[in-house]
C-alpha cells in the first residue's frame, strides 16, 4: 500500500475521532497510531530495540 494512502487513512481516522470523540480521542487514537508505526517498524527488522538503550557513546563507534 502506497504511503499516500496509508497517510489518508490515518488522517481520516484522526478526524473521526476528533470530530465524534472530541480532542481526548483524537490524542488517543494519534498516540496508539504512533505505537503502531514503532511496533510495525520493529517487525519488519527497520529499528533495532538496542539502538535506544545504548548509551550515545557506543553509537559512534
Amino acid at each position: 500500500m502506497r504511503m499516500a494512502v496509508v497517510g489518508m487513512i490515518a488522517g481520516m481516522a484522526l478526524g473521526f475521532a476528533g470530530y465524534f470523540g472530541g480532542f481526548g480521542a483524537f490524542l488517543l487514537v494519534a498516540a496508539l497510531g504512533a505505537v503502531g508505526f514503532v511496533v510495525g517498524r520493529l517487525l519488519e527488522g527497520d529499528v533495532d530495540l538496542g539502538d535506544f538503550f545504548r548509551p550515545r557513546d557506543e553509537r559512534r563507534r
